[in-house]
């Protein structure tokens, strides 16, 4: 297949051994120049040397940005409030870092009048859907390279043998034997003995929590306070959102909460076995579902369910620059409008428990939920609407009855059958 004509590329650049060694493979392969982007996103890596590092690789220019509150403000708390859980346990912290990765990528390519951008993401996994799909939406003119699905650098051994060949500087610290995505909200781990799903983790792999076991004795009570569904204070200290979101990673990383394991989906069509540390983000999703009880009625709180799944879902796939989403956005902004209130949570040896909440937005009224006499609930009343509720079920009865001598769900007469 021939090459794309490419003259300027922006590089999607973590300064690691693979992306480093695209630099001068683009050069190579494209006889383009190329522009790395790094996004700082939180993951506690060393950010101040890539830009030399890049340009000993071969790049002529390099940005390194700090987009930490745009990644909390507009992508992971509109994620948190929509209530969205991939399968039923992942919190998305690697599924909505791409689509800002690739937003800025797009924003760099137009000012520095590049006509491509490339990633490092590989061809069985999410995350080169995520960047491309990005890139489709917000500029589709721009060509996307994707060298693992070109290239041919198949193990760390090859990449290494490259890199020196190419004068690409190459850190002394040994590589990890895990996979691992890092950023303000989660650390995901994947490969080594992960790959089989019957093997424990090690707990030496674990960077953000202790074991549960070895959390303190004593039970730790964070109170998180809401305006409008998203998160505003803890424990009386007004927070900005990168400092909330770090704070409650320290203090439920201490108290063991945010592991999880499971094997999930991926949009490719193949199963992946990932451990995730979300601490903060725990915390976050349990504290609002916790303070949804109280302000949302059962029909909208029902219906909200259903809601997440479908963004969880789109924002896995990496549909988040689409209408859909938009809308969806739309319809959890008018829901959540008085989701304001406060929710005390015990954190204790890996468990998030919610313990208390209370709102002036209120639609629980203890007058009306206790068993003893009120004004507005009749206990009487239940008779009717028992008989109402229940007349589809009544009318296939008697139809059964009439038709059959009996109800479709009456029990066998098991004394009738004889032991031989």
């Amino acid at each position: 297949m021939a090459k794309k004509k490419v003259s300027k590329v922006v590089l999607a650049y973590s300064g690691g051994l693979d992306t480093s060694c695209i630099v001068p493979w683009l050069i190579e392969t494209y006889g383009c120049e190329v522009v790395t982007f790094t996004a700082d996103l939180g993951q506690e890596e060393e950010l101040s040397g890539l830009p030399e590092k890049a340009r000993i690789s071969g790049a002529v220019k390099s940005y390194v940005e700090d987009l930490r509150q745009e990644f909390v403000t507009d992508f992971v708390f509109p994620t948190l409030r929509a209530g969205a859980v991939y399968e039923r346990q992942y919190l998305l912290g690697t599924s909505f870092a791409r689509p800002l990765i690739a937003k800025r990528m797009v924003e760099i390519a137009e000012l520095e009048g590049a006509d491509a951008v490339a990633h490092g993401a590989t061809g069985k996994g999410n995350d080169q859907v995520r960047f491309e799909l990005g890139v489709m939406a917000l500029n589709p003119r721009l060509a996307v390279i994707a060298p693992w699905r070109e290239w041919d650098i198949r193990s760390r051994d090859d990449a290494l043998a490259y890199a020196t060949a190419h004068g690409v500087p190459v850190t002394s610290t040994g590589k990890s034997i895990y996979s691992r995505d890092r950023n303000l909200w989660h650390l995901s781990h994947e490969g080594h003995i992960l790959e089989n799903p019957w093997l424990e983790p090690e707990e030496a792999m674990f960077q953000l929590t202790v074991a549960p076991e070895k959390a303190p004795d004593a039970p730790r009570y964070v109170e998180i306070d809401f305006k409008s569904g998203v998160p505003v204070r803890v424990d009386g200290v007004s927070r900005g959102p990168v400092e909330l979101v770090t704070y409650l990673n320290k203090v439920g990383g201490e108290h063991g909460v945010g592991r999880l394991d499971m094997v999930e989906n991926r949009l490719v069509g193949i199963k992946s076995r990932g451990v995730y540390e979300t601490p903060g983000g725990m915390i976050l999703y349990a504290a609002l579902r916790g303070l949804e009880t109280l302000c949302l009625d059962r029909e909208s709180l029902h219906y909200k369910d259903l809601v997440a799944e479908k963004y969880a879902e789109m924002v896995y796939y990496g549909q988040w620059f689409t209408p859909l989403r938009t809308a969806l956005d739309t319809f959890v902004n008018s829901l959540m409008q008085n989701v304001t209130g406060a929710v005390r949570l015990k954190l204790y040896k890996g468990n998030c428990t919610v313990v208390g909440r209370k709102s002036l937005h209120s639609l629980y009224r203890e007058d009306y939920a206790t068993f003893g006499q009120d004004d507005v609930y009749q206990q009487s009343d239940a008779e009717g609407f028992i008989h109402l509720f229940g007349l589809p079920l009544k009318v296939q009865a008697l139809l059964d009855i009439e038709g059959l001598g009996k109800s479709s769900y009456a029990q066998l007469d098991y004394g009738k059958f004889k032991r031989d």
